[in-house]
């Protein structure tokens, strides 16, 4: 066999292979036994007629067609190896001539694509500073106020924003009620939000036993299509209001909100403090991470193929998919709950699929660019990062990846070459 390689446009490579006439020839041979052994021809036990009669019957187009599914079961991946070329996904071949005396076949095939790098170090990328303010500090107090609040029956006055009104309603649109829209001896904190914009604000003033038609609008992206920016008019009694006695600020409200090593106001402010800063923390290192990523393909350019951004979409439904599973739902449920189909999800995910790989491959350049190496205990740590993941032991991870220790040893690398793209950004 000869192999011509030619590059094509956006990482594909061509392989011309001409087949050699014996190598052909013993193609045809193969494909001849191949057919004869289960040929059924008249007055011949199967498997015993002359291959003259098989071929005669079978006819020469359809048997060199036979030879020619033969000789890929033993080429194909030998013109990708013996040319030193890795393709990303399932080639494809191409007859191009096919007599009993020749054979040329064309094979196209997507790759990586040579990373030229232009710019790794002093990207514009900033880390957010992080800071905790007292009304943050104060907001969360707040809210741990509110949740340990006692509700008392107001025996006289009106709905105020804060109080809980115990409520009928039902809900029309011209005039006719709709499904969904009625309520009975419904608990409505006013200010909560829980229900569309403008209608607990209209019930603040009310009275007990006093009744009201409230007008409102349903939101554009109301999830029910038929009230979707819909006018409506909700009659609604008021039976009961109570209003919200909040706990005071002090040590016995630090105890009630239950954390271990707090006993005192002083420790819940600092736990407080802490909290809040972690919380920051882990979004501006978020944010730096997106930055980062975002400044190294915008300063790399390269071009990939599709069939490497289609293969990282699929990898990113799985990842949907898996996250889904956390939390009890399955792409099916999701789709319908969304009004999104499959494909529509696929289309959006496309560009961030083509970032994705495009890093990849950045990153995989920068590791070979400064040499990152992996040691052994870098090696050992992520084996047991894995194991914490799936809650396993270590040696049990270490008898799954047997053999596949180069992925751990990439990952491991790609890790050290984020890190010190990250160390090397613009100060």
């Amino acid at each position: 066999m000869e192999t011509v390689v030619n590059k094509l446009e956006k990482s594909m490579v061509e392989v011309k292979a001409t087949f050699s006439k014996e190598e052909w020839k013993d193609a045809q041979d193969r494909a001849l036994n191949k057919v004869a052994a289960n040929a059924n021809l008249d007055g011949f036990r199967k498997g015993k007629a002359p291959k003259a009669l098989i071929k005669a019957k079978v006819g020469t187009k359809a048997l060199l067609a036979e030879a020619v599914d033969e000789i890929l079961s033993t080429s194909y991946a030998k013109v990708f190896v013996e040319n030193n070329i890795t393709p990303v996904a399932q080639p494809e071949a191409n007859v191009e001539v096919m007599t009993e005396d020749e054979l040329k076949i064309t094979f196209t095939a997507p790759v990586a694509p040579e990373v030229e790098l232009k710019q790794y170090k002093g990207l514009e990328a900033k880390k957010k500073a992080v800071r905790v303010t007292s009304k943050e500090v104060d907001e969360r107090l707040a809210s741990y106020q509110n949740e340990f609040a006692e509700l008392e029956l107001k025996e006289d006055g009106e709905v105020e924003d804060g109080d809980t009104a115990n409520i009928d309603f039902e809900g029309f649109k011209d005039g006719v009620a709709f499904e969904g829209g009625k309520g009975e001896n419904y608990p409505l904190e006013i200010g909560s939000g829980s229900f569309i914009p403008g209608f607990e604000e209209q019930l603040i003033g009310m009275k007990v036993g006093e009744e009201k038609e409230i007008n409102v609008k349903f939101p554009e992206e109301y999830q029910a299509p038929e009230l979707a920016g819909a006018d409506a008019t909700f009659k609604v009694k008021v039976h009961e209001i109570k209003t919200k006695i909040l706990p005071a600020l002090d040590d016995e409200l630090a105890k009630d909100v239950n954390i271990e090593g707090v006993e005192t106001l002083d420790q819940l402010k600092n736990h407080i403090k802490e909290d809040i800063r972690a919380q920051k923390k882990a979004e501006a290192e978020r944010k730096f991470d997106e930055d980062v990523f975002e400044a190294v393909v915008e300063a790399n350019p390269v071009e990939v193929p599709q069939a490497m951004v289609d293969t990282e979409v699929q990898t990113m439904v799985s990842e949907m998919t898996e996250n889904l599973s956390r939390q009890g739902l399955n792409m099916d449920l999701y789709t319908q709950l969304t009004g999104q189909s499959l494909d529509d999800m696929k289309a959006q995910m496309a560009d961030q699929a083509e970032k994705r790989v495009k890093f990849q491959l950045i990153i995989d350049a920068v590791v070979k660019a400064e040499n990152i190496e992996v040691t052994d205990e870098e090696l050992e740590e992520q084996y047991k990062e894995i194991a914490a993941y799936y809650s396993r032991d270590v040696e049990e991870i270490k008898k799954i990846f047997a053999g596949q220790e180069y992925r751990v040893k990439a990952d491991v690398a790609n890790k050290k070459a984020v890190d010190f793209i990250k160390e090397n950004v613009s100060k």
